[in-house]
């Protein structure tokens, strides 16, 4: 890989599951920085905001500037600013609202539905009213549509099977902004080319499979959501699919020796 420039890399899985790293990713991800490559944090997660995120992650002991972290938070955000959207009913974790700080939202005339991770919120009182407001004519947008993630405890499910039962009753596809949306991707690439970047992760089809999309090459980790047999859900296959996130950076540096 010897044009290789520039690194995308998840978190949820792959760096960290809750308040863990995985097994020697600090040290990994010291070692890839000593490599001259433009490193960028992409991840899907809509539990807290991006401050809260970075915070955590420093914690855990990861050298990350939060300007390096790119959320599908941010990019639903930068999306309803975009379409001006003047009211939507943010169905997201509280810990995730100060990203929607200059969101206005008040409690009238919804004109969109925006949907992430929030359980609290996930009951049959507030579905029922993001059901209406989508037969009324407002915007369908999924942070994700992830179908399930890692924490301590084993798998549990994500926003995906709201955002579909959602999309079944209404008829209405959601608007995905995270991964594996291509735009979301292209945000991350900084000027850099597909074919000059490589992806790291545990999601064989939103890490993987979106990075693949664009012709970005990706590192499939046995760490976090990956269950045996993923790296056979795509094709083409991806790139290497190897235990760790700190074994991913051995071979990108045995690359470009």
């Amino acid at each position: 890989m010897s044009n290789l420039k520039a690194v995308l890399i998840d978190l949820s899985g792959t760096l960290h599951i809750e308040d863990e790293s995985t097994p020697e990713a600090v040290k990994a991800l010291n070692r890839l920085r000593k490599c001259d490559l433009n490193i960028k944090f992409l991840t899907n997660t809509t539990k807290e905001s991006r401050r809260n995120l970075h915070e955590r992650l420093l914690k855990l002991g990861f050298q990350i500037k939060v300007d390096e972290i790119y959320t599908s938070l941010w990019a639903a955000r930068e999306l309803i600013i975009k379409e001006q959207l003047n009211n939507p009913l943010l169905l997201v974790d509280d810990n995730a609202l100060e990203d929607f700080i200059d969101v206005n939202v008040k409690d009238d005339k919804y004109d969109a539905v925006v949907i992430g991770l929030a359980p609290q919120h996930f009951n049959r009182t507030t579905l029922n009213k993001a059901f209406r407001i989508l037969l009324d004519g407002g915007r369908f947008i999924a942070i994700n549509k992830s179908k399930y993630y890692m924490r301590k405890e084993g798998l549990a499910l994500a926003a995906g099977a709201i955002v579909k039962s959602l999309e079944y009753a209404t008829g209405i596809e959601a608007t995905i902004v995270g991964k594996p949306n291509a735009e979301f991707f292209q945000g991350a690439l900084d000027g850099f080319k597909p074919d000059e970047t490589v992806m790291i992760g545990d999601d064989v089809l939103d890490d993987i499979g979106g990075a693949r999309n664009l012709g970005i090459r990706g590192y499939l980790v046995k760490t976090g959501k990956y269950r045996a047999g993923d790296e056979n859900k795509i094709d083409p296959a991806p790139f290497k699919c190897v235990d760790c996130f700190s074994a991913a950076v051995e071979d990108i540096v045995s690359s470009l020796r």
